[in-house]
C-alpha cells in the first residue's frame, strides 16, 4: 500500500494539472477568437459595405467599345473598387432564375438594358458621398439611369455603429467572464495545496519564497495554455480561410501576431495575479480556518 500511495498521488496531481491546462487553453482560445473579431471588426463592416453598390443602366445603342472605355475610366477613379458588365442576355437569365419563369418568351422580347455594376470602396459608402457619385455617374453619356439601394445603405451604416457599440460592451463583459474562469481554475488548484502552504509558513519560509513556486508553475501553465490556444486559432483560420475570405485575411501576419501577444499576455497576467492573491489568502488565515475556507 505504501508504494501505491505516491503513484496514486502523482496521478492525481497530473490529472489536476492537465485539467487546469485544458481549462486555461479553452478560455484563452475564446479570448483569441474575441481579439480576432475585434481586430477585424472594421474589415467586416467594410466587407458588408463594399457588397452594396451602384447599377449603371446603359443606353440601348451603346457600343461594346464604349462600354469597355467606361469601365476603364471608372476603375481608374479612387472611389471605385470593381466593375462588372452585365449584358441584356445575362440580365434576362438572372431575372428568369429569380422569377422562376421565362418572361422573355412570354413577352416576345427582352425589355431589359445592359448595365455596369459598380462596387465602391467602403469609405465612400456614406449618404452624402453617394449623392455626389450618383450625379457623377449620370454625367457619363453612356449611362441612362443610376440605381442603388438608398434605404439599404442607410440601414447598414446605422447598424454598423450599433454593432460597434454592442461589440465593445460585449467584449468587456466576456473579458470579465474569461478572467473569472481562469481565476477560479487557479484558486481551486491552490485550495488543494493550502495545507502545504501552511506547513511552509510554519517552518519559517518567507511569503515571497512560498509564493514563488506557485506563481512560476501557474504562469507556466498560462504560457502553455496560450501556446495551445494560439495554435488552435491559427489552425482554424488557415483551415477555413476560403470561408472567411473578405472577413478574415490569413495573409495578415501582423494581425495574427497581435492576437498571439494578446492571448499570451492575458494568460500570463491573469495566471500571475490569480496565483498571487490566492496564495496570499492562505498565508493570512489560521490553521483551523483551513478546514472550512
Amino acid at each position: 500500500m505504501k508504494k501505491k500511495r505516491p503513484a496514486r498521488l502523482k496521478r492525481r496531481l497530473v490529472k489536476s494539472y492537465l485539467t487546469s491546462t485544458i481549462s486555461i487553453t479553452l478560455v484563452l482560445f475564446l479570448v483569441g477568437m474575441l481579439s480576432l473579431l475585434i481586430l477585424n471588426a472594421e474589415r467586416l463592416s467594410d466587407y458588408v459595405r463594399e457588397h452594396v453598390g451602384f447599377t449603371l443602366v446603359l443606353n440601348d445603342d451603346v457600343r461594346e467599345a464604349e462600354i469597355l472605355r467606361l469601365q476603364k475610366i471608372l476603375s481608374a477613379t479612387s472611389y471605385v473598387k470593381a466593375t462588372k458588365y452585365v449584358d441584356k442576355e445575362e440580365a434576362a437569365e438572372q431575372l428568369t432564375q429569380e422569377l422562376g419563369e421565362d418572361f422573355v418568351g412570354f413577352l416576345g422580347f427582352n425589355p431589359l438594358f445592359s448595365s455596369v455594376d459598380v462596387k465602391l470602396h467602403a469609405a465612400y459608402m456614406q449618404q452624402d458621398s453617394l449623392s455626389i457619385l450618383e450625379n457623377n455617374f449620370l454625367a457619363y453619356p453612356q449611362v441612362k439611369e443610376v440605381y442603388y439601394q438608398r434605404d439599404l445603405v442607410r440601414i447598414i451604416n446605422e447598424n454598423v455603429k450599433r454593432i460597434s457599440f454592442f461589440l465593445l460592451v460585449f467584449s468587456v463583459l466576456l473579458l470579465f467572464i474569461f478572467s473569472t474562469l481562469i481565476n477560479n481554475t487557479i484558486r481551486i488548484a491552490i485550495y488543494s495545496q493550502r495545507f502545504i502552504i501552511h506547513t511552509m509558513k510554519l517552518v519559517g519560509a518567507t511569503r515571497s519564497f512560498i509564493r514563488r513556486p506557485f506563481i512560476l508553475k501557474n504562469v507556466f501553465y498560462g504560457v502553455l495554455g496560450a501556446l495551445l490556444a494560439n495554435l488552435s486559432i491559427v489552425g482554424l483560420v488557415f483551415s477555413y480561410r476560403q470561408d472567411f475570405e473578405g472577413i478574415l485575411d490569413s495573409q495578415q501576419l501582423d494581425t495574427l501576431a497581435i492576437v498571439f501577444l494578446i492571448v499570451l499576455g492575458f494568460g500570463v497576467l491573469i495566471s500571475w495575479l490569480s496565483t498571487y492573491f490566492s496564495v496570499n489568502k492562505y498565508l493570512r488565515i489560521r490553521y483551523d480556518e483551513l478546514f472550512y475556507t
